[in-house]
């Protein structure tokens, strides 16, 4: 078939030039997902869950969407596919799941479910998408639910009271407190810090049933008031780092990835020695490469910084950076790690810095996010 004249080499090149341009793919949008606390029990003043585009040049925010009608959404986690979000609501009895739009990041309330449990303060979801496992703080107990091909969660498939011992802490360790769920990263193991017996519970899942077993060893045994509360893996050694609210603490645990088996090897305190007033440690954040470890302290209201020793990510304190806020109960990083966010409760404030990946430092952008009683931040899209 003749090739019409106006098809020449060079119209022939631009057109396919033009078309490669179009169909590249492209990096799909950055959101934020803020979840805020709403009770008079919480002294809040918050009203749901924020949903915002953030711009990945600068790292600015603009609203997108206020989902009222919802009791302290105060941890959320994004499905694997990006399609699904579920939130956990402290003091009360079950979990959320939303649909995600996927050009607009908007949300939808599929259903709510009972998570046989009180004050769901934490979730995570297996890898595959099927079982969401829920760590219910006041009821010391974790359950886990089957997540439906729709996106909606189904009846609870188990709950598991937490064994031990509760600390000598007479308010903060009465009985058993987990506070977090934290996928190993084969995924076979689930490690739930519980504060109130200072352990470190590790479980396998079977990944047909979503049932949970203890590991042999069971727990690893936390500092005495130590007050586990949130962890993280380092991307690529066998290390688990552990930040202990009570005691204002973060230890480096050795991970035994065969068995599940977990010992520490370090701690160290999250203030500096010349802070003689009241904190409680909140949250950890690793950088995307390992190099670097973040805590936050309520209290000191501040962002701690560790440098990771490339061998056998042991830390070392480096800094402290002021959180410019009150008690920045969240602190976590967009996917490529570039800007690091700090939700301070009690100012009602969202803070980013831009993080240098080789030093560590952290250097405040100006932009400032008002959000009342923000809590919790997850990200869906990026790189």
């Amino acid at each position: 078939m003749p090739i019409p004249s106006a098809w020449t080499r060079r119209g022939f090149m631009a057109a396919a030039a033009s078309s490669a341009v179009k169909a590249a793919p492209t990096t799909p949008a950055l959101f934020a997902y803020v979840g805020c606390y709403t009770s008079a029990k919480r002294y809040a003043r918050g009203d749901g869950i924020h949903v915002f585009r953030v711009d990945e040049r600068n790292g600015a925010w603009s609203h997108v969407q206020q989902l009222g009608g919802l009791v302290n959404p105060s941890f959320l986690v994004l499905r694997r596919d990006q399609r699904f979000l579920y939130a956990a609501h402290g003091d009360e009895g079950y979990a959320s799941a939303f649909a995600v739009e996927p050009g607009s990041g908007r949300l939808t309330l599929l259903n709510q479910a009972d998570t046989g449990g009180v004050n769901g303060v934490h979730l995570a979801l297996d890898g595959s998408g099927r079982f969401l496992v829920v760590a219910n703080y006041t009821s010391g107990s974790v359950s886990v639910l089957p997540v439906r091909e729709d996106g909606r969660l189904g009846e609870v498939i188990q709950v598991v009271p937490l064994p031990g011992t509760p600390g000598p802490h007479r308010v903060e360790q009465a009985s058993a407190h987990p506070h977090q769920i934290l996928f190993a990263p084969r995924g076979r193991f689930v490690v739930v810090p519980d504060k109130g017996l200072d352990r470190v519970f590790v479980f396998g899942l079977d990944q047909k049933t979503g049932k949970l077993t203890p590991t042999a060893q069971g727990a690893g045994v936390a500092r005495t008031m130590s007050g586990p509360r949130h962890a993280a893996f380092h991307p690529r050694l066998a290390v688990l780092w552990v930040l202990n609210e009570i005691n204002n603490t973060v230890a480096t645990w050795m991970w035994e990835a065969e068995r599940g088996h977990i010992k520490a090897v370090q701690i160290l305190s999250t203030l500096p020695s010349d802070y003689v007033g009241e904190n409680t440690a909140s949250e950890i954040e690793v950088a995307p490469g390992g190099q670097h470890v973040y805590c936050s302290n309520r209290g000191h209201d501040s962002v701690a910084i560790f440098g990771v020793n490339p061998g056998t990510g042991l830390l070392s304190p480096l800094a402290w950076e002021p959180s410019r806020g009150r008690i920045p109960r969240f602190i976590g990083m967009e996917p490529r790690g570039r800007f690091l966010y700090a939700a301070n409760e009690q100012s009602d404030t969202i803070v980013s810095w831009q993080v240098d990946a080789a030093s560590g430092r952290l250097t405040a952008t100006g932009e400032v996010v008002k959000t009342p009683s923000p809590v919790s931040i997850t990200f869906r899209g990026g790189a």
